[in-house]
């Protein structure tokens, strides 16, 4: 519960595909985000969040309503031992969203976003919101519809890749000046805007959504060149269904520095967006939340992407940070394991409101002062049909029956090289037996 009362504004910021291994404050090395790493230090940093659906929009759902997405659905199940999730559906009239709660217990609420797939028709997830504004023209965002001229798609592809969805974007991403015009800042600026236009409302919740660092990876030069100076060659800016094996060492190196410049340029923006809310006053009685919905592989394990089989710890561990405004936790790693829609309950009761009913999650917060320490042995998590068991020890997959099951162990192989399923068969059906179980009871 807030301390004495106290009413708590909340503001939520979600990045797009951002690796957790790609922050200082988890261990990273090479790209510098020293922005998010300040926050971090005032901030509790879960170590091991999942998301338990992905990606994109079950994500949203399970932050819009603090419920599982999986394994539950609208329509009848497909026969067999795999539920696919909700999938890209929009928010249901029966779901009472985290804004809707909030709004009427007096918060004003407002939500600003370029993740266009919030937007789409009838998806709805707005609904709630006093005022909300979407930043168009991210990714294939059909925003604009002019000819694509004087732009060489050679210079972003190489022969067979797909540029459906590139030559939307960058048709999206013409006329831009500087790099105010870029998605990130523009996201930034907007909430920075309306923090200076709602920050004397006795309390407010703002949610904060950015597709970056998602791909197309093109962040203003001087962030590419912070990472790989001086390169001339193909700018793959939307790996989306590349192979490693079409790309030389050089390529797959600038793909990497891309993405890094990304995150640098998010980083940046997000301490302006941190700048303001410590202007304005807020950091004193604003509860302050970054996470990411999910992240991407850059050739590790050799592929590129996020398909729905590829089930690593790059894809699934998050970054996942709880500011207090009181300063609890302050640098606090916490190594517990925990699903992303823990939040809801732990930001409503940290906020002394009433939150929605029947959350399926848990507060946290009792991790942060030491009141318990390990509240989970297991989580389950999936994206369509393939089905994820982690400890931490353990990471056990397994999905329709001609791709197997997958059993890797964290502890003696992090990198997750080593599919050790017929070398440890009792731990891969116990772990077989948590998903059943869990399938069972839900």
């Amino acid at each position: 519960m807030a301390e004495g009362g106290m009413i708590m504004n909340f503001i939520l910021v979600v990045l797009d595909s951002f690796r957790q291994d790609h922050l200082g404050c988890y261990g990273n090395n090479w790209i510098s985000t020293p922005n998010i790493d300040s926050f971090a230090a005032e901030s509790a940093i879960f170590e091991n969040i999942r998301s338990e659906a992905l990606p994109t929009i079950p994500v949203r759902r399970t932050l819009c309503t603090g419920k599982r997405v999986f394994p539950f659905e609208d329509s009848p199940q497909p026969k067999g031992l795999y539920v696919k999730r909700r999938g890209w559906r929009p928010l249901r009239e029966s779901d009472v969203t985290v804004a809707e709660a909030l709004r009427e217990q007096g918060y004003v609420t407002g939500v600003i976003a370029d993740t266009y797939h919030m937007f789409k028709p009838t998806m709805n997830f707005h609904r709630g919101f006093d005022c909300w504004q979407w930043i168009r023209g991210q990714e294939y965002d059909m925003y604009k519809s002019q000819p694509l001229e004087g732009v060489d798609l050679g210079r972003y592809t190489k022969p067979g890749m797909n540029t459906r969805v590139l030559e939307q974007y960058l048709k999206n991403a013409a006329g831009r000046k500087d790099e105010k015009d870029y998605q990130a800042p523009k996201v930034f600026q907007a909430a920075m805007n309306w923090l200076e236009e709602n920050y004397s409302h006795e309390k407010f919740f703002l949610w904060v959504d950015s597709f970056d660092p998602h791909e197309p990876w093109d962040p203003p030069a001087q962030y590419v060149d912070m990472y790989d100076p001086g390169y001339r060659g193909v700018d793959i800016i939307y790996p989306v269904g590349v192979r490693v094996d079409q790309l030389t060492p050089e390529e797959l190196k600038h793909m990497r520095s891309l993405y890094a410049g990304e995150v640098t340029m998010v980083d940046h923006w997000f301490g302006r967006f941190v700048d303001k809310i410590r202007e304005l006053g807020l950091m004193e009685n604003t509860v302050v939340v970054l996470l990411s919905d999910h992240g991407k592989l850059h050739g590790e394990h050799g592929l590129i992407g996020m398909a729905a089989q590829y089930v690593y710890t790059e894809l699934y561990n998050v970054p996942f940070l709880i500011r207090h405004p009181k300063g609890e936790g302050s640098g606090k790693h916490i190594s517990a394991l925990g699903y992303n829609y823990d939040l809801i309950p732990t930001i409503f009761n940290l906020m002394n409101a009433k939150p929605p009913s029947d959350l399926d999650g848990m507060d946290l917060w009792p991790l942060v002062r030491g009141e318990k320490t390990e509240p989970r042995d297991h989580l389950i998590c999936a994206h369509d049909q393939y089905v994820s068991v982690w400890t931490h020890k353990w990471l056990y997959a397994q999905g329709p029956e001609a791709w197997g099951c997958r059993l890797y162990d964290l502890e003696n192989d992090p990198a997750q090289n080593i599919n050790a399923a017929n070398d440890f068969p009792d731990t891969a059906n116990v772990m077989q037996h948590m998903i059943e179980r869990f399938l069972g009871r839900n």
